[in-house]
């Protein structure tokens, strides 16, 4: 299948790459080391429009496809890994299932201020006891009149810190068979019981803000439930879809960035007189580095394009974020190893590369689960 792009995705790709080589790249180092977001270039990014890239016009959007926004997270990815992720989680976990699933008035008042950058989005999953088993969440919410009351805690979530709303999975009653019916809420982070702290020690993507979040007696309007009451499970499933192709475009971008790193050292390193690159050894490396990026790239298209056709993508989703993921660690890891030395130290930002890189073989599903996912719609 060929990925030519279009004009379009070429202007968008250059435009984000200049942004993010002028705005994002400057600070990374410094948003790793004191682990605090810029506000400031996501407030820029929705001037430009790149928050709202997939999503229509009439919602703030650019009206583009998942390719283009894939070239975005990558762009923005491979100059810094920390502001890729925020980037990646707000339009496709924070934005994309009030996007799909929303009712008109939830929209307007909910997706178009994330798509013009006024606040980000964020999405209340993860538990500490349902991470990879998301449908054991013990997340309770319960009807009372015109108002659901929810109780639980989500941990590792991103962006909630400046998030004016939060979606928030909970659990609402019991199936015959004993397993919950999920369901997702839109969950105004202003509302009284709901509790938020960003204090997490992170060994990577540093420049996100990921919080933990108490929920005590918090009481939102019955119009606040998201899509189908019965559904949500369903409704994750396909936002997590999504949410996979984003990372492995992230996870493309922090391996390209490493990888053009180790080139250019490469050629500038001498040894026993000659560049580094002139040996073999290294140009194993370079040559494998390179064929695995380009490769990982390939399925994150692939994928990108199913679901714009409406075309089936899981398996597509889960092979692009497992290979890419994995495949990006190995190229991050590489990358220290022909620097030598100065790959373990700071200024040369490889290092860097390889922590950011590790949380994609963890989030949006672990690579043990991706292979879980494919053994499934293989029909195991």
């Amino acid at each position: 299948m060929n990925f030519d792009l279009s004009d379009e995705q070429k202007m968008l790709q250059d435009m984000v790459r200049e942004f993010a080589e002028q705005e994002i790249k400057p600070y990374a180092r410094e948003v790793d080391e004191t682990s605090k977001m810029r506000i400031e270039t996501f407030e820029k990014l929705g001037e430009l429009g790149l928050l709202g890239i997939p999503f229509s016009e009439e919602y703030g959007g650019a009206g583009g496809d998942t390719i283009s926004y894939c070239i975005a997270v990558e762009e923005i990815g491979k100059a810094c890994g920390g502001t890729g992720l925020s980037y990646a989680a707000n339009t496709s976990l924070g934005a994309s299932p009030i996007y799909y699933f929303g009712t008109e008035e939830q929209k307007q008042k909910w997706l178009v201020p994330m798509a013009k950058g006024e606040t980000l989005g964020a999405f209340g999953l993860t538990e500490p006891n349902a991470g990879s088993d998301a449908g054991g969440t013990r997340t309770r919410a319960v009807l009372d009149g015109d108002e659901w009351v929810i109780n639980g805690q989500k941990c590792w979530i991103t962006n909630a810190g400046f998030s004016r709303q939060i979606i928030v999975t909970a659990y609402t009653k019991k199936r015959e068979n004993g397993r919950n019916i999920v369901s997702a809420f839109i969950v105004p982070t202003a509302t009284p019981g709901v509790k938020i702290s960003c204090n997490y020690d992170k060994m990577g993507v540093r420049g996100s803000n990921t919080c933990e979040i108490i929920l005590e007696n918090v009481r939102v309007p019955k119009e606040n439930l998201l899509g189908d009451e019965k559904k949500g499970f369903s409704q994750f499933l396909y936002t997590l879809d999504g949410g996979r192709i984003s990372i492995a475009a992230l996870s493309v971008g922090i391996a390209e960035a490493a990888f053009e790193k180790a080139l250019q050292y490469a050629k500038e390193r001498v040894q026993f007189g000659q560049s580094i690159s002139k040996f073999q050894a290294i140009q194993f490396k370079l040559a494998d580095m390179a064929m695995e990026l380009e490769l990982a790239r390939n399925m994150v298209y692939k994928a990108a394009w199913l679901k714009d056709e409406r075309k089936p993508f899981g398996k597509e989703a889960a092979f692009a974020k497992l290979y890419a993921s994995e495949a990006g660690f190995r190229i991050c890891n590489e990358a220290i190893q022909i620097h030598g030395g100065n790959g373990y130290m700071k200024e040369y930002d490889v290092e860097r590369h390889l922590r950011d890189m590790k949380l994609m073989e963890i989030g949006e599903g672990t690579s043990e689960i991706q292979r879980l996912v494919i053994a499934r719609q293989l029909g195991c």
